[in-house]
């Protein structure tokens, strides 16, 4: 990365641009990129090559411009070796951290499965080839998902493999069986291979001595420890106003970390079923809970970014983008299971009452809980990342 970066704090009615210099940008080997919504990390920075590869110059990350057609995890894998898009020969299967970093949050959901009417792609297609499923086939609007090189180490309630990809028509990390539902045969999606920063995606946590977790890989800081309780959006927004009110462990800038700061610290070689433990480092405190199915698990955590620019109808409403630590859990036949995965990003009403969805929402009954936890970040000034005015 070569070129100036600027950061940006987007706040009605103004908007606060601050620049990391190049040498700050480029010591970081996992740079968060914004969401397109709170202008918070590196800004989005492509460059088309013209020879059918996207440079993100801001990850150091190259990409294949156009996606494959459908096919099964196994071949997806494999077909990375024989790719020579752009005359490159080191293309691979992109992690499900890598794949997230092409997500923008200016997209929208549509109005059902069978139109794209009302439906905004969540990546930039001025530069990504994109296409949603093809209705004349019998397929839905969102089933155009994306495979990652990323496997869910729980079990799949189908009974095979799970593996992590995005859906870039609807928002949404998900843990996917490589097997069809009819049948069983193979479960076919598409993928778009990645090269280059091959760091990208990998943290380096330090323990500060105040109590602090400090990531050298994105330059970001965390609370140690969580909320500690569920809390609805707005009381979410409360209790990081009141650990700047007491200048928590010495700082009055936390705040609400984006989906894509928040994912950052997944760690997708732990599960509640494996690791008996949250999908994070041990270094952080995570509060255990019981979810839908009466197990001990852990909790979702919340983001500051909206899930769809436009609020769904009915008693969902405004959605905001959660990810969980602990088992992702839906009602499907008859039954709570983790449906989706630990590590899955997927949204839930801003308030409301948790009792009005008692089977969840969505063809997968995805639990609506509005009661999730909180965990602060803020942007240390430690030379490799920038300082950020108190109360931003």
């Amino acid at each position: 990365m070569k070129q100036a970066t600027c950061l940006t704090f987007f706040m009605m009615p103004t908007c606060i641009c601050l620049s990391f210099t190049v040498k700050a940008v480029e010591s970081l080997s996992y740079p968060i990129v914004e969401t397109g919504q709170e202008r918070v990390g590196l800004q989005v920075n492509y460059k088309d090559n013209n020879d059918g590869t996207i440079s993100d110059l801001s990850t150091g990350l190259m990409w294949v411009k156009e996606r494959s057609a459908r096919m099964p995890w196994n071949d997806a894998v494999a077909g990375a070796k024989t790719c020579k898009t752009g005359n490159y020969s080191d293309w691979r299967m992109p992690t499900i951290k890598e794949l997230y970093s092409l997500i923008l949050f200016t997209g929208n959901d549509g109005l059902g499965f069978n139109t794209t009417e009302g439906f905004i792609p969540y990546i930039n297609t001025n530069y990504f080839g994109f296409s949603y499923g093809n209705i004349s086939k019998g397929e839905r609007v969102i089933d155009c998902q994306d495979w990652s090189s990323t496997v869910y180490l729980g079990p799949d309630f189908r009974g095979g493999r799970k593996i992590f990809g995005v859906n870039f028509a609807d928002g949404r990390i998900k843990g996917y069986s490589d097997t069809s539902p009819q049948g069983g045969m193979p479960h076919k999606m598409v993928v778009r291979y990645v090269r280059g920063n091959t760091k990208y995606g990998m943290n380096e946590f330090t323990s500060n001595t105040n109590g602090a977790i400090t990531d050298k890989a994105t330059g970001l800081m965390w609370t140690t420890d969580d909320s500690q309780k569920g809390l609805n959006l707005a009381e979410a927004e409360a209790w990081i106003k009141e650990l700047n009110s007491k200048k928590h462990l010495g700082y009055a800038d936390w705040r609400l970390p984006t989906a894509k700061e928040l994912h950052s610290i997944v760690d997708y070689t732990r599960c509640p079923d494996t690791s008996k433990s949250a999908a994070i480092n041990p270094l952080f405190n995570v509060t255990k809970i019981t979810n839908e199915a009466g197990q001990e698990d852990y909790p979702c955590y919340w983001t500051s970014t909206t899930h769809g620019i436009k609020p769904r109808p009915g008693p969902a409403g405004s959605a905001g983008i959660y990810i969980a630590f602990g088992r992702a859990m839906g009602f499907m036949f008859g039954h709570w299971t983790d449906v989706h995965g630990a590590g899955a990003q997927r949204s839930d009403p801003k308030a409301g009452n948790p009792a009005n969805f008692p089977k969840g929402r969505g063809p997968q009954g995805d639990a609506i809980r509005i009661y999730n936890h909180v965990r602060a970040v803020r942007v240390p000034n430690n030379g490799n990342s920038l300082q950020l005015p108190a109360g931003i």
